[in-house]
């Protein structure tokens, strides 16, 4: 199979970028790969929304920028920064353009503004509390309109395309990416003149994560094996409030806006005791929040703390949010009249492949956009809301950089009929599913009692070895047998885990989400 441009998941990073390169180029084939069906990404769960500076009599792109690097605690790439802030407003009205609808206040029908932890200006634009789901609807449709987009659902990334697949390659660069059916479990070579991957995050290495199931870092892993370089991985952002009681059979997330919204968290004795550990209590940044939740858990010996609404006026929270008031209900929790027991939980990684301002990568014709990236924007530590502003500006930027990287010159057909089919074992395993069920498993929580919110370099170094034997089993069921998506997704989260292990292990100071209790 061939396209001009292979587009590697369907978040808001990969869709943007796609239909914007689409309607600026009706001549190229674009194709985008989506794991699940094209509505199943990390985007759609985005509950707060995207922050963008609306109101400059109250807020700036000053005050937007200090508060993004603040909450990075001054790692964060200043050009970055810059970048994005100013950025936001434009590619905030492109967005709506193409069809995504936000809340307006009733008065003049200006876009309503909120206020999450680490801000100190409302201007987080949202749809209620299902902002990532409207994006994602706006999206879909807007691609379903546009001819020279292909969408290929229940495809997953099996490895990227490069030098090593063929020997008459004219530079080191991708050619493209073998993908795989989750339905014939058929794999397919998909070359492409540039390949783009927005594969999301990677919160399934953890036993508790507010991400969905697909969400097993495969365009990391597969980056990591093709040399190209990550960076920053062990600045993993828990979110300080997931449901302590699964929905559905999985972590449902309460937004940050709750907080914003004048929520207090209690302990068992009823007392706020966020202000102990930072002077903005429930409104500090999220890594401040979620240790704070973490040494008040151990000390009251609880599996979680409680996040209560009950002092304000029920009808403003149930409009506010409507779709956590819905799934609490499912667990038998009013969010109006009951505490809420949250826990933290696996939410973001603040690092990735790493990218230049363009989005490009350290290997030719590939680049990364949305939170398998990193820019350089988060530093240590994502500010609320700051990730879907972030995947909008970098796909605009790629598309950018894509048009020139056409310009330039095609690779010939030559290069991609040389690239071999996937080859590889064809028996099964018999009960591999039961197996690999039980090794990814492990892997969660290995990485969740070693190298969670609190880390030692003790239990890294023991983390380290004990990977080893996962490696090992997944090497071998590798060499051994056909390749499922089960398979796979092990394979990458032990990547991953090692890549977070291995980064962690060389910081040496405590740095925004990153603590290490020896260094205290």
């Amino acid at each position: 199979m061939y396209t001009d441009v292979l587009v590697i998941g369907s978040g808001i990073a990969g869709l943007s970028y796609a239909i914007d390169l689409a309607e600026r180029r009706k001549d190229l084939s674009i194709t985008i790969i989506s794991k699940r069906e094209a509505f199943e990404s990390n985007t759609r769960y985005a509950q707060g929304g995207i922050a963008v500076v609306q109101d400059f009599i109250t807020d700036s792109f000053d005050k937007h920028i200090a508060d993004t690097l603040a909450a990075s605690d001054g790692l964060a790439d200043l050009r970055v920064v810059e970048k994005v802030v100013k950025q936001g407003p434009e590619r905030l009205m492109q967005l709506i353009k193409w069809g995504a609808e936000f809340d307006r206040t009733a008065e003049d029908a200006q876009l309503e503004l909120g206020k999450e932890g680490g801000h100190n200006a409302h201007r987080i634009v949202h749809h209620k509390d299902r902002s990532g789901f409207e994006i994602q609807r706006a999206l879909i449709e807007r691609l379903l309109a546009l001819s020279n987009i292909s969408l290929l659902e229940n495809h997953t990334l099996v490895d990227l395309i490069t030098d090593h697949h063929h020997d008459q390659a004219p530079k080191q660069a991708c050619y493209g990416a073998y993908v795989i059916s989750l339905e014939s479990l058929s794999v397919i070579k998909i070359n492409a003149q540039v390949t783009v991957l927005s594969t999301g995050g990677a919160g399934q290495v953890y036993a508790y994560s507010t991400n969905p199931e697909s969400a097993t870092g495969d365009g990391i892993a597969a980056a990591y094996r093709a040399k190209v370089h990550i960076k920053n991985l062990h600045f993993v952002q828990f979110h300080p409030t997931a449901l302590a009681v699964e929905v559905g059979g999985a972590p449902f997330l309460i937004s940050e806006a709750v907080r914003g919204f004048g929520a207090h968290l209690l302990n068992d004795e009823g007392q706020r005791f966020v202000f102990d550990y930072d002077l903005r209590g429930e409104l500090a940044s999220r890594d401040i929040v979620s240790r704070a939740i973490e040494l008040e858990m151990k000390k009251q010996r609880s599996s979680h703390v409680h996040l209560s609404l009950k002092h304000l006026e029920a009808q403003e929270v149930l409009q506010a949010f409507p779709s956590i008031a819905e799934n609490c209900l499912q667990v038998g929790i009013d969010i109006t009249t009951d505490l809420i027991p949250v826990r933290p939980a696996a939410h973001y990684f603040c690092g990735g492949i790493d990218v230049d301002l363009n989005a490009k990568t350290s290997l030719a014709r590939l680049y990364a956009i949305g939170e398998c990236s990193h820019t350089g924007l988060h530093g240590a530590n994502r500010l609320a809301s700051n990730s879907l502003l972030e995947a909008l500006v970098f796909a605009h930027s790629a598309v950018e950089s894509t048009l020139d990287t056409l310009v330039e010159g095609a690779i010939a057909s030559a290069y991609f009929k040389a690239i071999p089919e996937w080859n590889h074992a064809h028996s099964i395993l018999e009960r591999q599913s039961e197996e690999l069920n039980s090794f990814k498993k492990g892997v969660q929580h290995l990485m969740s009692s070693k190298v969670g919110i609190f880390k030692t370099s003790e239990a890294l170094a023991q983390a380290e070895k004990e990977l080893e034997y996962f490696y090992l089993n997944a090497q071998a069921i590798y060499s051994q047998n056909k390749l499922t998506p089960q398979l796979l997704e092990l394979r990458n989260m032990v990547n991953v885990a090692y890549l977070i292990i291995k980064q962690a292990k060389q910081a040496k100071e405590n740095k925004g989400v990153f603590y290490n209790q020896d260094y205290a």
